[in-house]
């Protein structure tokens, strides 16, 4: 599988070669994973985070740590993709067990091109930050298949690739992810 579409996902089985040559420093083997992962895991992360900045940083930490893994020789027992977003996620957890959110709003280009009715852009920055909010109270394998599926807007296969689960489990994950979700923003509405 080389094709480097948003649905390519690279398997330690077909794409053990791959993965050798960035054991080897092989800089174009390094270079196909990048350019296949950088913009999904960015996504993922700026998405949990709101921070396009933070996002950025975070994304070459992702790839440092997926190098440093490999070249010890550690494995992972999910997908390849699977074990980016979850060293990603990792990321994420550590920013927010540190304290380091940013207090700042930072408006989405789109909503800011809106610019004519200020009353819209402060509301849909607002509910997507207190979305966001919500999505980081649930388990992380909930807040995982939520952020996958309707942010990433993977198939309920690709998200059970990724995760490791079967597809059964990804949709048994994803109803109650969004059942808590109800019942975060119901209890937010009347508290």
């Amino acid at each position: 599988m080389r094709h480097c579409g948003r649905r390519r996902v690279v398997r330690s089985d077909q794409d053990s070669g791959l993965l050798k040559r960035v054991q080897e420093y092989d800089p174009s083997a390094l270079g196909e994973i990048y350019d296949c992962y950088a913009g999904r895991i960015y996504s993922y992360l700026y998405y949990r985070l709101g921070d396009a900045h933070l996002a950025e940083d975070l994304t070459g930490t992702v790839f440092v740590r997926m190098l440093e893994a490999i070249q010890g020789d550690r494995s992972w027992s999910v997908s390849f993709s699977g074990w980016l977003y979850r060293i990603a996620h990792n990321l994420v957890v550590d920013h927010y067990r540190r304290g380091r959110q940013d207090q700042c709003v930072v408006l989405d280009e789109r909503v800011a091109a809106r610019e004519h009715d200020p009353f819209q852009v402060v509301q849909e920055r607002l509910d997507s930050e207190r979305l966001r909010k919500a999505i980081s109270r649930l388990t992380d394998e909930q807040a995982l298949v939520v952020t996958l599926k309707f942010a990433e807007g993977l198939s309920n296969a690709e998200v059970a690739e990724i995760m490791g689960k079967t597809e059964g489990a990804i949709k048994s994950l994803q109803f109650r992810a969004m059942a808590s979700l109800r019942r975060i923003l119901e209890a937010e509405e009347q508290g």
